[in-house]
């Protein structure tokens, strides 16, 4: 028998037969016990393959993606990963796996939030529901992940003619994506009674809780290690050098890595003379190198949301006043706010783009420093929205100026 555990060939048509069978209805914990008594251990490789195979050979991908979540528990913890590689700290897949464990913690979270709702009194609900909201807006930026995933990794599988696991994984995001967005339309409704969510944890929100989970394990046994053995340094340098384009899932890597032998990123071309990193506007120009140290100096957090509510670029001063990191990127602005203010911000973003506003103001007392705040709609020279800008200032020691300082008076210390 040892013979042909160790035959590729028996061990892919052992798997087929497997996933065939799943697909006729029979119980999922029988074939599991028989894969584990007869195959051991499958390589991801092999899982890959098979997949492929009957996709191939006419079996539907809707079919495959009904079936996948099976797959998943049947296959669980028998896929071997012997060979895998050492990531680099900063490496696409490095961001991957943390940005991974990040989401771990956010479902753990949830669900003991919602495993403990029983011991939830009614005048302490609200409260918890607020807390589950904000982890299901937590949750939600999984988003930019498979996103990456989609647009960024997708396509060089695709080249290499691995096809089928792609799209079934897609479907899958487009799955765990609505039924994120059917939880969070739930919880923001602000209506919501005890027996309501007690009716819809098994149908809705545990589910997805369990989708999120399962797609990590899916990612980190068998995608991101193809990807590994697929992939050139020179596609992983190309998705590095796309990725904040998409932005990070509740992570903000700390290294930025970069291969040996690698060209330097060239963060902007847009010089009609070829020169490389200029911005030309009709009052003057300036290199990337420039307008970064302009920004991060002015006395002011700045945050620009575009026209999509999206968050696409924040100010690095040396003193923020409000913490901000790179895993805010291409986030919708609501899910930036508690619950408690996101119908305030869905306000200001109707009234800018309406043109019934085009400023909003806000100060408040931040410890002993007062801050002043401000919502800019920002328009093109036809009117057209383009975005909002959020600006925040430190104002404690300015209110407290009198008199006059003119600048003869500089003097250098």
């Amino acid at each position: 028998m040892s013979e042909l555990i160790n035959n590729s060939n028996y061990r892919k048509e052992k798997l087929k037969e497997l996933i065939l069978r799943l697909h006729q209805g029979e119980d999922p914990a029988r074939v599991r016990s028989e894969l584990i008594s007869t195959l051991q251990q499958v390589p991801y490789g092999e899982v890959v393959e098979v997949e492929q195979e009957l996709i191939d050979e006419g079996l539907p991908e809707t079919e495959v993606l009904r079936l996948c979540d099976i797959h998943g528990e049947v296959l669980d913890g028998h896929i071997d990963q012997s060979a895998s590689q050492v990531i680099p700290e900063g490496h696409p897949v490095d961001v991957f796996i943390r940005e991974n464990r990040e989401v771990l913690q956010m479902v753990r979270k949830a669900e003991m939030l919602l495993g403990n709702l029983h011991a939830v009194t009614e005048n302490s609900f609200p409260d918890h529901v607020m807390k589950v909201h904000e982890c299901f807006n937590n949750l939600m930026d999984i988003d930019k992940h498979y996103r990456r995933k989609e647009y960024l990794l997708f396509p060089y599988l695709e080249k290499n003619g691995i096809t089928g696991p792609p799209k079934v994984m897609w479907g899958k995001h487009d799955e765990i994506r609505e039924q994120l967005k059917g939880c969070i339309e739930l919880l923001r409704a602000g209506e919501m009674k005890k027996p309501d969510l007690e009716e819809a944890l098994d149908i809705i929100f545990l589910p997805v809780l369990k989708a999120l989970a399962d797609m990590t394990k899916k990612e980190e046994e068998i995608l991101l290690p193809m990807c590994m053995d697929v992939l050139t340094t020179e596609d992983w340098w190309s998705i590095h050098n796309q990725t904040l384009e998409f932005g990070y899932t509740l992570y903000d890597p700390k290294v930025d890595w970069k291969p040996e032998g690698m060209p330097a990123q060239a963060y902007l071309n847009t010089g009609s003379s070829g020169e490389k990193g200029i911005i030309k506007l009709p009052s003057g120009s300036f290199s990337a190198e420039e307008i970064m140290a302009i920004l991060n100096t002015v006395p002011v957090d700045m945050t620009f949301v575009d026209r999509n509510d999206r968050v696409k670029y924040f100010t690095q001063g040396e003193h923020r006043i409000f913490a901000r990191s790179r895993s805010i990127i291409n986030r919708d602005v609501r899910l930036c706010h508690p619950p408690g203010s996101v119908h305030v911000i869905e306000k200001i973003l109707q009234d800018f783009k309406s043109g019934r506003a085009s400023k909003a103001p806000f100060w408040i007392q931040k410890q002993d420093r007062f801050i002043h705040i401000e919502y800019h709609a920002l328009r093109n020279e036809n009117g057209e929205y383009l975005g909002t800008l959020e600006v925040s200032q430190d104002l404690t020691e300015v209110r407290k100026l009198e008199g006059e300082r003119r600048i003869l008076s500089y003097i250098v210390k």
